[in-house]
């Protein structure tokens, strides 16, 4: 095998399948990168087996060839390299890579050792922008849960046309939910899947690289869906994942409809002092208490720790509604404020015991719920 790119190429083919790669202990293969060198591209693969990704390289081959070497090692030293143009070749179960005066041999493992990815059929279509499906999985997929005891919720709910030309993508650990609806270009079929967090999580990582391409990359991403595997194509990059087994639960139920108080206020001011509140709570817990003043057109926040001390602030906000108050868990409401892309953002609260919503002023498609420390 040997072949000859560009040092910025070689680079970003790595950085679109490293995040998979990674230390295993009963099968260490896995933390090797598959290169395959035929005569018309160069593909990088990466997979745990839960999911594969593949990635195309931009590559001028002389020799084809197939082999894998230790992903970290060989990402670690092209970033490093200086010079723009370089060359790979396989000598004796090692690549040599060569750039300007610098060279270094990485010793790999034969393809024959690498899992065979299988190969995906028919199934269902579907054309989605990229920078909206971006945007969504980012916004939603913090909020799955940490914990496999329950599979279902440590994944993300893709419910596709379950209003027509939407893809509506949710994601809760029972403690918060995030829910944001995107429009489908193409494809009319219904389906309703959930794919783990981990994959939610390197698809957006894939979309975010697609992104920083520049002009000459695809503004649409193909979503095909089979009975059991999720394919994303976008660009030089194919990603295939299992789908976790299970039914979602119809979190629609707990959704609120009707409020008693509403507050509109400064997404960046809120997000300021409540951090500035989180220095002063109890480890754990990480209560921060929000009092609604629709008189004083206010909300007051505070929080008290033992070991820390208390802090006390007020926001301006416009508060329509009874005077109200809540007690949520700092970090939580942090998450769903950094989600939030608009100037303001509305808080909407029934009591002290029931789920508030929180929703970027003006802006339908994205809702953040809140369960509330119970006082």
């Amino acid at each position: 095998m040997k072949f000859f790119c560009t040092k910025e190429n070689l680079s970003k083919a790595l950085a679109l399948v490293i995040g998979v790669a990674g230390k295993n202990i009963n099968l260490p293969i896995l933390g090797n990168v598959l290169i395959k060198a035929t005569e018309q591209k160069v593909e990088f693969m990466a997979t745990n087996l839960e999911l594969a990704i593949t990635s195309n390289l931009r590559a001028k081959v002389e020799v084809p060839g197939v082999f894998t070497v230790p992903a970290r090692t060989l990402n670690d030293f092209v970033n490093l390299l200086s010079e723009e143009k370089v060359e790979l070749t396989l000598k004796d179960n090692e690549l040599e890579v060569v750039c300007g005066r610098s060279s270094t041999k990485i010793k790999g493992a034969p393809a024959d050792e690498f899992p065979v990815v299988p190969v995906v059929g028919e199934g269902k279509g579907y054309l989605i922008e990229v920078e909206a499906l971006k945007s969504g999985l980012g916004q939603v997929f913090q909020a799955a849960s940490k914990n496999e005891i329950r599979p279902e919720l440590a994944g993300v709910l893709f419910n596709f046309n379950d209003q027509p030309g939407v893809l509506t993508l949710a994601a809760t650990d029972s403690y918060r939910l995030a829910e944001k609806k995107v429009k489908v270009l193409q494809g009319e079929d219904k389906a309703r899947i959930i794919i783990p967090a981990r994959t939610a999580q390197e698809m957006n990582h894939i979309l975010i690289i697609s992104l920083s391409k520049g002009a000459e990359s695809e503004k649409n991403i193909r979503l095909l869906v089979t009975e059991n595997q999720i394919v994303l194509r976008c660009n030089d990059v194919e990603l295939v994942s299992r789908l976790v087994d299970g039914q979602y639960p119809d979190y629609t139920q707990i959704i609120p409809t009707s409020f008693k108080t509403e507050a509109d206020f400064s997404t960046n001011q809120i997000t300021k002092e409540i951090k500035a509140a989180s220095l002063f709570t109890t480890t754990g817990v990480n209560a921060v208490s929000f009092e609604f003043d629709p008189t004083a057109g206010v909300i007051h926040l505070s929080s008290v720790s033992t070991q820390t001390g208390e802090y006390k602030s007020e926001v301006s906000a416009d508060v329509k509604g009874e005077k109200n108050n809540t007690l949520l868990n700092h970090r939580y409401i942090l998450d769903g404020l950094s989600n939030i892309n608009t100037e303001n953002a509305v808080l909407k609260v029934i009591n002290a015991d029931s789920p508030c919503v929180l929703a970027p002023k003006g802006d339908q498609s994205f809702v953040y719920i809140v369960m509330p420390i119970r006082q």
